[in-house]
């Protein structure tokens, strides 16, 4: 640590807001505690619920920095806490972390870090452990996504949706996606997709049962709520299973008729990932690990890069998501 400097730029949120409120301040870095290391961020990825907590609308769990935002990291190991047994400094790591991402230097858990995949550059990197994390443990881990299945996503071309549709189709799935306009949904099918609806010319529940033969949706990942609740639950088929990761459109429905919940024996489940413990984190980066990665450096799967900003353009970075016009991921560099 004697060789680093004392302090570096972070982004912080001084107050809720709308984008412009995200400021560059110099913080001291931080030192790595039991079981921690210390990356120097080369890259970090933008995500909705920085989006959330910049808002005031998603504040960060206890023990994480609570006003700088940021969740997902690529860099070099600069640094080991007590306990940590496989990193050690020089080391060019990915990791998720519970905020702090927006700096120059950040914590992370030893056991939420994985090598970088081979093939994949450090603002690849930074846009894998978010978006692989989430899906992997609501697609697969509670999901239960098989092979010869059919999963729908809401908002394929997000971060989450292409990452959902390349982690699909590697492991035998038909996917279908639904987006907001047509280049989207090309988007979509280029990566893989098996079939793209557009949302707002087509009904998607009528178009799954039309493309299923009637059979519906095996799997749902929803980050849409409101009103798509109730339709999934009628575009998913018997014994579907639809997971719930965000409320984009509400989290409060006026009517609901649950009846298709008990008539097709349907499970509605939904998580979060960020709360989740250092020991819970790792797990799925363990699976990640074992069953992922190797696609990764085999380049059967590959992050989505729409836009990169400098780290102190984070409120550019902010305002593009916001549009919801991008496709990917948008990566914000730091050189550390």
């Amino acid at each position: 640590m004697s060789s680093l400097p004392a302090t570096m730029t972070a982004i912080m949120i001084p107050s809720p807001g709308g984008p412009e409120v995200l400021v560059p301040v110099q913080r001291p870095i931080p030192m790595p505690g039991d079981g921690e290391i210390l990356i120097a961020v080369k890259a970090a990825g933008v995500n909705r619920p920085d989006v959330s907590q910049r808002q005031g609308k998603y504040p960060p769990p206890a023990g994480a920095p609570q006003d700088i935002p940021g969740l997902e990291i690529a860099g070099i190991v600069v640094a080991c806490g007590a306990g940590t047994t496989r990193y050690t400094p020089g080391d060019a790591v990915c990791a998720l972390v519970p905020g702090g991402g927006y700096a120059r230097f950040c914590l992370a858990h030893e056991s939420n870090a994985l090598p970088i995949p081979a093939g994949l550059g450090m603002i690849e990197a930074a846009a894998v452990p978010e978006t692989f994390f989430t899906v992997w443990t609501n697609v697969f881990q509670r999901g239960h996504l098989a092979a010869g299945e059919t999963l729908l996503v809401h908002g394929g071309s997000s971060g989450i949706g292409t990452t959902a549709i390349m982690l699909g189709k590697a492991f035998g799935a038909t996917v279908i996606v639904t987006a907001g306009a047509q280049d989207k949904c090309d988007a979509c099918l280029r990566l893989g997709a098996d079939h793209a609806i557009d949302y707002r010319k087509q009904d998607f529940v009528a178009e799954v049962m039309r493309l299923t033969g009637g059979k519906g949706a095996d799997v749902i990942l929803d980050m849409v709520g409101g009103s798509y609740v109730q339709r999934n639950y009628e575009v998913a088929a018997m014994e579907g299973r639809i997971v719930q990761i965000a409320f984009m459109e509400g989290y409060k429905i006026a009517s609901l008729d649950l009846r298709a919940l008990s008539a097709k024996r349907l499970t509605h489940t939904g998580s979060t990932l960020r709360p989740r413990t250092p020991a819970q984190k790792a797990l799925i980066a363990q699976e990640l690990e074992a069953k992922v990665w190797p696609l990764l450096a085999q380049g059967q799967c590959k992050p989505v890069i729409h836009a990169t900003f400098p780290l102190e353009q984070a409120a550019a970075a902010h305002a593009l998501m916001e549009t919801s016009s991008h496709i990917g991921k948008i990566v914000l560099t730091a050189d550390a």
